[in-house]
């Protein structure tokens, strides 16, 4: 078992505000972030996702947009779930809820995403090829389709958290 409590355990992942994004390496100079002359940067497209989660082409592959909350996000891999830090008092509290709120959450539909391996998660607002500058963390995952799905969670009086569970499909 992962004791949480200890540091380096858990990578957090912060954004300036906005949402997060996971967009698979291969793909990584096409996202442009806020940069770009459009009247639509990639990052307004990312803020337009309604909801916890959404898809969005990016090159010839898709990224996972985080939406709703900007918080700060890990991603537990023996869960294949992104836990995001809605509330709470420590690190290691949050965490220990997870174990339950996997069990008890009521999750909203999910989505097919189409992974071609490692992706990177980090601030929608960077621009792809900028994005190992700042804030990230690189998860890498088996190429394949996965399902995802959302679910807030309150975890505690004074502790609520955000998933996001991929969970590989045949």
């Amino acid at each position: 078992m992962v004791r949480y409590a200890e540091p380096g355990t858990v990578e957090w992942v912060e954004s300036g505000g906005g949402p997060l994004i996971a967009v698979p390496e291969t793909v990584l100079p096409f996202w442009t972030g806020a940069d770009g002359e459009e009247t639509a940067s990639d990052y307004d497209r990312a803020c337009e996702v309604d909801g916890p989660l959404g898809l969005l082409p990016v090159g010839d592959a898709t990224a996972l947009v985080l939406g709703e909350e900007p918080a700060a996000t890990a991603f537990l891999p023996e869960h294949g779930t992104l836990v995001r830090w809605i509330a709470g008092d420590s690190e290691a509290e949050l965490l220990g809820h997870v174990p339950e709120a996997l069990r008890t959450a009521q999750w909203q539909p999910e989505a097919h995403w189409k992974v071609p391996g490692t992706v990177l998660l980090f601030d929608a607002a960077w621009p792809g090829p900028h994005c190992t500058a700042t804030d990230h963390v690189r998860l890498a995952f088996t190429p394949g389709r996965y399902a995802v799905r959302a679910a807030h969670v309150p975890a505690g009086p004074e502790t609520w958290l955000a998933l996001v569970q991929l969970r590989p499909l045949a």
